[in-house]
């Protein structure tokens, strides 16, 4: 199996790249390697919105987490993940789109100035640097198990790979072979599921989903904890960080440029949303039916399934898959904030063809990226939490200044630094909640994303109550902009 499996990977690095060579006739211009041109129809935006998340997060630890502590494990991903893309249809797509954006830093200059541009900047950018570490760790994994390759060099290799097809074609590349990743992703896990379940079920798939069901513990299948508000809090807490906190995200609103018209923005996310919930339940499935199968505990749960009780094909299709799905979360994350890095930091103060310096952006973010993951877990899960600052500090000034004209410059500004800085002074305290030292002794586990963006949004409407400004220009108004 192992030489089969190495040829299969090497055939399908081999077309990743032969796709992103082709795609990189398409560039001309920093329009066309940030959002492909704006040309994308229906059939190539919605597999890249659902690929920017569905990866190591979905496949790897969410599906760990899912059968050590039940379907409540699923609030941020899948539930919270494919959620977000069904707000983001229903709210911001359209709007956003119609504004003309290249990077999501620029909507924060046209409706609250430079300063609000360069804040937004610098928030988003070490959004992405933990998470990208993350993933080229996690694929790293995954060949140590199939191949027994040196972790050392495993990360290494994934790196190049992510980086190169993303470095080469840009939006069109990383979009072309989304497409391509997302249906092995979904045949694979499929394979996989149907495979699954029929073990369990002798030879059914239905009997082995129902004896899964019926073997789990009913506590572990319970979505929402309602029990105690000291489990439901943490529950709402990853919900919002998956449902809310992504929203504000460069890797999302990117793929919104993208599209071809407002309408077709917007049926992308839906469209994404809606396949993300129910592939979502794919990963859940199998994660429940480790305990059935008899898998050791720890690890990888997906791929040792794969390797363990999977015929040689389908496991080859199954780890193909996972490859598939890791890399195309990698070049999503690769090119979001280095696009905002070049386009809203770097041109200011360099003479660089800014398409150049897009290119340039996109090899320090891999490289920054790849340092963390050789520092080591505790390195990259710091950073790697950095998720929850759009949630903190860039979704309350989106929401508002989308869609009302109260509020300039200062309110922008003043709305992110606080929720910002709450968000980072708790961090840097190791402060799981609101004041944890003082109101979890009176019972309030108050999250603290949640909590964050709450002070941004009082600091908004403060300096709007006690330090009147002018109006935004009605055309930046959501009525204006569609």
């Amino acid at each position: 199996m192992r030489g089969v499996l190495a040829a299969t990977v090497v055939v399908y690095v081999v077309l990743m790249f032969a796709v992103s060579l082709w795609a990189r006739r398409r560039i001309d211009s920093e329009e066309d390697y940030l959002v492909a041109g704006r040309r994308l129809p229906l059939a190539l935006a919605w597999p890249t919105l659902f690929a920017t998340w569905f990866g190591a997060g979905t496949l790897l630890t969410a599906a760990e987490e899912v059968r050590e502590h039940g379907l409540r494990a699923a609030a941020m991903d899948p539930l919270g993940a494919g959620v977000c893309l069904l707000l983001a249809g229903i709210f911001l797509a359209g709007p956003l789109w119609r504004m003309n954006l290249l990077t999501l830093a620029d909507f924060y200059r046209k409706r609250f100035g430079p300063v609000a541009e360069t804040v937004a900047a610098l928030i988003m950018v070490p959004t992405f640097l933990g998470w990208i570490a993350a993933q080229f760790v996690a694929l790293a994994g995954v060949l140590e198990l199939f191949f027994g390759l040196d972790p050392m060099v495993g990360i290494a290799l994934v790196a190049l790979v992510g980086t190169g097809y993303t470095l080469i074609g840009g939006m069109w590349s990383v979009t072309l072979t989304d497409a391509i990743q997302v249906v092995l992703v979904i045949v694979g896990l499929v394979a996989l599921v149907v495979d699954v379940g029929q073990q369990l079920g002798g030879g059914e798939l239905a009997a082995g989903v129902n004896r899964v069901l019926a073997e789990t513990p009913p506590d572990k299948l319970l979505i929402v904890p309602k029990e105690r508000l000291s489990d439901f809090l943490p529950w709402l807490a990853a919900l919002s960080a998956g449902a809310l906190g992504n929203l504000p995200g460069q890797d999302l609103t990117q793929r919104m440029f993208a599209a071809k018209s407002a309408a077709t923005a917007r049926n992308a996310c839906l469209v994404a949303g809606v396949v993300y919930l129910v592939v979502g339940v794919l990963p859940v499935f199998l994660a429940l039916s480790a305990d059935a199968l008899g898998a050791a505990p720890g690890g990888s749960i997906l791929p040792a399934l794969a390797e363990a009780h999977l015929h040689p094909v389908v496991a080859v299709l199954f780890v193909v898959a996972v490859m598939s799905a890791v890399l195309s979360t990698i070049d999503s994350a690769i090119l979001a904030p280095s696009g905002v890095l070049a386009q809203n930091l770097l041109s200011r103060v360099s003479k660089t063809p800014v398409l150049r310096l897009n290119q340039y952006a996109v090899v320090a973010v891999a490289l920054v990226s790849l340092a963390l993951a050789y520092a080591g877990e505790s390195a990259y899960t710091l950073l790697e939490s950095a998720y929850e600052l759009g949630l903190a500090g860039l979704l309350v000034p989106l929401a508002v200044g989308l869609y009302s004209r109260r509020g300039r410059q200062r309110s922008g500004v003043v709305s992110m630094l606080a929720g910002t800085g709450v968000w980072t002074v708790h961090l840097v305290l190791g402060w799981d909640t609101l004041l944890q030292p003082w109101l979890s002794q009176v019972g309030l586990h108050l999250p603290i994303g949640l909590a964050s963006a709450g002070l941004g949004l009082v600091a908004y409407f403060g300096t709007v109550t006690f330090a009147p400004q002018p109006a935004a220009p009605r055309s930046l108004s959501v009525t204006g902009a569609a």
